[in-house]
């Protein structure tokens, strides 16, 4: 998780996957009887999804329940799509599976990351390694103290290299909406983190 977090501290994307097929075309594919493509699609996309339901419910092991269920009313409703429309769609879907889920279990709880962890990958110096644990610290402590829907519109463009407007499918929103929520909640989380020493310009 840790070049996920990385990409908040220098204000980059994240890249795609390592292979070129887009999301839709792996759809189609598997529309068309490649059960390969779908595993495909699970292992490029359910990672990520699996965090984020969590960040909404609070519980890694529902969520990953949650990611699956998600994939298999997608797959089971087949829309077509057109570029860019699988992952919003995805998403959307897996949120609303979040918030029926919280309403069914009475959970007071808006987009967080209390079970989130985001730990340095293996293989870098220990100084490096120590560096960036703290920094990914003091992100989290950062982005807890946000308002939901600018941390969950962060995330969502930032960590999940979403688009505005898809994004503002996700969430329900309109786009001029989640560009304001972005740029708040840029800001915001600029103060936060000068607040907490890490005062270079890069940032954010």
């Amino acid at each position: 998780m840790m070049k996920k977090a990385a990409v908040w501290l220098t204000g980059c994307r994240m890249g795609g996957a390592a292979d070129t097929e887009t999301d839709e075309e792996l759809f189609r594919r598997f529309l068309g009887g490649d059960e390969g493509a779908l595993a495909s699609l699970i292992e490029r996309c359910g990672d990520s999804m699996t965090v984020y339901i969590c960040a909404r419910i609070g519980d890694m092991q529902e969520a990953e329940d949650l990611m699956l269920d998600a994939f298999s009313r997608v797959c089971a409703k087949k829309p077509r799509f057109g570029d860019g429309g699988f992952r919003p769609y995805l998403y959307r879907t897996a949120r609303n599976l979040a918030l029926r889920y919280s309403a069914k279990n009475r959970l007071c709880r808006h987009f967080g990351f209390d079970d989130m962890a985001f730990e340095p990958e293996g293989g870098e110096p220990p100084e490096h390694t120590a560096q960036a644990r703290e920094q990914n610290r003091l992100l989290r402590l950062c982005m807890d103290r946000l308002n939901p829907d600018y941390r969950e519109a962060l995330y969502l463009v930032y960590f999940e290299s979403l688009t505005h407007d898809e994004a503002a499918a996700v969430m329900g929103k309109g786009r001029r909406q989640v560009d304001n929520l972005v740029c708040r909640g840029k800001k915001a989380l600029r103060a936060l983190l000068e607040s907490e020493g890490i005062t270079d310009a890069q940032y954010i």
